[in-house]
């Protein structure tokens, strides 16, 4: 070895490239000193973050641990609870978070999070206190319960929502307690994340019909309270429904290959069962057949859709337009004391949306593989290849969406047909996309924009009221693309309102003028349709006591081009009725 000199250069004049970078760093470092010191800036340690590891929740705790879960409304939560006791889990809902929750979430929370964040993790912080309360100690809080939601990658504060959950139940004393998370991306089967709540397709299929018949059983409960004859009526059958579909829920039993059939197929047993719970699925009748029963329970109940009422569309960020409580003003109920009937968003609307948004990423990065370009056109083995595992690709998502849409709509159908089928995805990229680009992520994307336009432009509402929180950057920035969209749509009437947990008084008061216009809008179309028809109201009731089956909120009612209105509907109704009786 030759001795180096402190220049770097070894004795016969060759440099040594080890002493060369060893002289750089040296001079790297002694500068990196001297600028501190000129700055007077201590030296600090560094720390990087890493992810805290949690104790795992396994299948041999199920027996003794409570899921807690919550973000819906009650509808949607009555019947999960079903289907994970039906499933062999202890489960709890956790109460509509309040005003005291979001108060409890800034508290232990970090400064600047957006209103789901706080709302949510303030209820879950408010509940175990309570439990507390009760008599159990912190350690067997957090040995006995763990909290279910679901987790995402942003690009907004939602992202951050795990992180947030367990800064906060630190702060607040439950430090260590557990936190699953059902990824949105995480495909059908995440039963490798935590053992104690398998994911598997029992889960998820249970799942998405507890979420389908709360989406169309609360569009019912919507739709017939402000034309119930008998105030509280709809609620107090809700309330049964609700009892009898969550008994369904947990007598429904995962369909299984037992006996000596299984043990005969040995290894082939799980890909048949895996077959024979689609069929299941697809061909069992057993929710339609109790969804008939709801409704025989709801077709008691006396309407009068001679009412004139406004029909308000419920859009905006996700939590924001689906929770019924103060996180959201109360909002909804706020509509129906003012005179409006509420037209809610369901959560299927949702899951289509995450389906197409996958089939267009599919489309858009077809022929890119690995960071690589389209093979040339000699290259056919290539080629084919990548043809083939797109069309593979695609015709799997066509088909789970083509299923999800049917067993949605088999609800549908099994309620009269009175709740709203699925809007097109395709329709609402189509309408969007001018205004609001389709492949942009985060929050509903293009949707907010695409569904004012399709329901104002469309004539299925007379207003539209977005509902999101205070500083959600993506409805924030389709609140800029709706300035175009109003601009462009001359007659529709669309208010955004950003929630908080304060600032009710203000946000129901701008409500109140937009509804006023739209109330003067139902009230001008009910109008000029006794005028076209040269009825009177007097008439349109003596009609109807002649008629009682109108009087039934399963009654069918046409809807025509133009018309909003459920009275100026039923009034055009009448009128048709009475010509055909005539001939």
């Amino acid at each position: 070895m030759n001795a180096t000199v402190a220049d770097g250069r070894s004795r016969t004049g060759l440099i040594q490239i080890d002493s060369v970078e060893e002289l750089i760093r040296r001079q790297v470092e002694q500068e990196r000193v001297r600028l501190e010191q000129q700055a007077r800036l201590g030296r600090r340690q560094v720390h990087h973050f890493k992810r805290p590891v949690e104790r795992p929740f396994t299948k041999d705790q199920r027996p003794h641990t409570t899921l807690l879960f919550g973000g819906l409304t009650w509808k949607h939560e009555k019947l999960i609870h079903g289907v994970l006791e039906g499933l062999g889990y202890k489960a709890e809902a956790l109460p509509t978070p309040d005003v005291a929750a979001f108060q409890i979430g800034k508290e232990y929370g970090n400064n600047g999070q957006c209103n789901p964040t706080y709302f949510t993790v303030g209820n879950l912080v408010q509940y175990l206190q309570s439990l507390e309360e009760r008599g159990l100690s912190r350690q067997e809080i957090i040995d006995k319960y763990v909290f279910f939601t679901a987790g995402a990658c942003g690009p907004c504060r939602f992202g951050m929502y795990e992180a947030e959950y367990r800064l906060a139940l630190r702060n607040a004393g439950f430090d260590g307690f557990r936190v699953l998370l059902f990824q949105q991306s995480g495909g059908l089967n995440q039963a490798d994340v935590e053992q104690g709540l398998e994911m598997n397709l029992d889960f998820f299929l249970g799942i998405l019909n507890a979420l389908n018949c709360g989406d169309v059983l609360n569009d019912v409960a919507y739709q017939i309270r402000p034309y119930e004859v008998r105030a509280g009526e709809t609620d107090r059958t809700l309330e049964q429904v609700m009892d009898y579909m969550h008994d369904v829920f947990v007598e429904n039993r995962p369909w299984r290959l037992n006996g000596r059939l299984g043990a005969w197929l040995g290894g082939s047993k799980e890909t048949l069962e895996y077959a024979g719970k689609f069929l299941k699925q697809l061909a069992g009748d057993k929710i339609p057949r109790a969804l008939g029963h709801c409704r025989e329970m709801f077709d008691r109940i006396e309407v009068d859709r001679l009412r004139v009422k406004p029909i308000v569309k419920i859009t905006g960020e996700f939590w924001a337009q689906t929770t019924e409580g103060d996180g959201n003003f109360n909002m909804f109920r706020f509509l129906e004391r003012e005179g409006a009937q509420v037209l809610v968003e369901p959560v299927g609307t949702w899951i289509t949306y995450m389906i197409h948004q996958v089939v267009q990423k599919y489309r858009d990065h077809k022929g890119l593989e690995e960071g690589a370009v389209l093979p040339p056109w000699w290259q056919l083995g290539r080629r084919a290849r990548i043809e083939w595992n797109y069309r593979n690709r695609l015709a799997k998502l066509k088909l789970a969406e083509a299923i999800f849409r049917r067993e949605y709509h088999r609800l549908v159908r099994a309620l009269g047909d009175l709740p709203h089928h699925l809007t097109d995805q395709y329709e609402l990229q189509r309408l969007g996309h001018p205004y609001y680009n389709s492949r942009a992520g985060g929050g509903e994307g293009h949707l907010e924009v695409a569904k004012n336009i399709y329901y104002s432009n469309k004539g299925l509402a007379h207003m539209v009221l977005s509902l999101k929180p205070f500083g959600c950057m993506p409805s924030t920035q389709s609140d800029g693309a709706q300035a175009a969209v109003v601009a462009h749509y001359k007659d529709m009437i669309y208010l955004p309102i950003e929630t908080s947990g304060e600032g009710e008084i203000n946000a129901h008061s701008r409500v109140q003028m937009a509804l006023g216009e739209a109330k003067v809008r139902a009230k001008r179309e009910f109008q000029e349709a006794l005028e076209a028809t040269g009825l009177t109201v007097e008439d349109c009731y003596a009609f109807v006591d002649e008629h009682p089956e109108l009087r039934r909120p399963f009654y069918r009612l046409p809807q025509r081009s133009g018309v909003v209105g459920v009275a100026a509907n039923m009034v055009y109704h009448i009128a048709d009725l009475r010509a055909r009786r005539r001939h």
